[in-house]
């Protein structure tokens, strides 16, 4: 425990760990910022970002500012005198005004090994790339995106069959372990921030529905990675016959055939040629319908060995 007068700035599930860590160890935390509650679901009801529901069940004021760059959100902000303020996930870029505030400064933990994967979808695009190592980074904050001076950060290995959900909460709950420790060591006054390499840097853009569409020329490995890194949102999908097929899941094989044609699809054994080699499609999901296993699947929407996936117009199940 810092003992430090601390703002918590985040929104979505993976910042949780972040702000629990902080509650357990028994920091000073005189305030939460949030992104405002949003519409969601078929009721389009007004939901409380998790990090909100969070901060009220453990009795932290919340604030829910619409833009944090308005003057009057950052007097409120100063009148708080944070020695700190923590960003995990916030989802809106903060003007220097802010981030001159305390003392410590705004500490980021962004989930990737920067320069590498700054921007909003870190997670996705290092599976989409097929990287084999990843993890995450503290940092100091400046005015640009993700580009400010590094603190810590901490390695972990990419299994090449792990998908965004087990990724997703295995980072999270180590960006919460090396907050804390960055948190201990800046405390003690034994870290050196360094600046990043900017020839290093890529970028993670926030990922588009369209990029979840199958291309079928293109090879099974970068299909599989497609699949494993969108399995939440948006969901990589192509087409059977008319209707759109999303894919959750997906083992490579080592066949061949024409892009997009369907090789087995009996037993269990849904297999599709990609340019090279092949996917096994393991779980699927028509459109308006549930979400099953391939054998499942095929029990219900017999495929013909020879449709073609993708087209728009051919391959529909019987």
């Amino acid at each position: 425990m810092t003992g430090w007068r601390t703002i918590f700035m985040g929104t979505p599930d993976f910042a949780c760990p972040t702000l629990q860590k902080l509650i357990e160890r028994g920091e000073n935390l005189v305030a939460v910022v949030t992104q405002p509650d949003r519409p969601k679901g078929r009721g389009q009801r007004l939901m409380p970002p998790p990090v909100k529901e969070l901060a009220e069940k453990n009795g932290i004021p919340v604030y829910q500012p619409l833009k944090v760059r308005d003057p009057a959100f950052v007097d409120i902000i100063c009148g708080l005198k944070p020695d700190v303020i923590v960003v995990v996930a916030f989802g809106q870029i903060l003007p220097k005004g802010l981030l001159d505030i305390p003392q410590h400064g705004c500490i980021n933990v962004h989930a990737s090994l920067l320069p590498r994967y700054r921007g909003a979808a870190p997670l996705n695009w290092c599976i989409i790339n097929g990287e084999t190592e990843t993890g995450v980074t503290t940092m100091m904050m400046d005015v640009g995106l993700d580009t400010g001076d590094m603190l810590l950060t901490r390695k972990t290995l990419l299994d090449e069959n792990e998908d965004i959900v087990s990724l997703h909460d295995r980072m999270s709950m180590m960006g919460a372990d090396l907050l804390a420790e960055t948190l201990d060591r800046l405390a003690l006054g034994d870290l050196v921030p360094q600046p990043q390499n900017n020839a290093d840097s890529c970028y993670a853009p926030m990922l588009k529905k369209e990029d979840g569409i199958i291309n079928w020329h293109t090879d099974a490995r970068t299909i599989h990675n497609l699949v494993r890194a969108l399995a939440v949102w948006p969901g990589a999908c192509t087409t059977i016959g008319d209707q759109v097929l999303k894919i959750f899941r997906t083992r490579v094989g080592t066949g061949s055939g024409v892009p997009g044609t369907v090789l087995q699809a009996s037993r269990g054994n849904f297999e599709v040629a990609c340019q090279s080699g092949t996917l096994f499609l393991q779980e699927l999901q028509l459109a308006g319908k549930k979400r099953l296993d391939s054998a499942s699947f095929l029990a219900g929407y017999p495929v013909s060995v020879g449709a073609l996936l993708g087209t728009g117009h051919e391959g529909s199940p019987s």
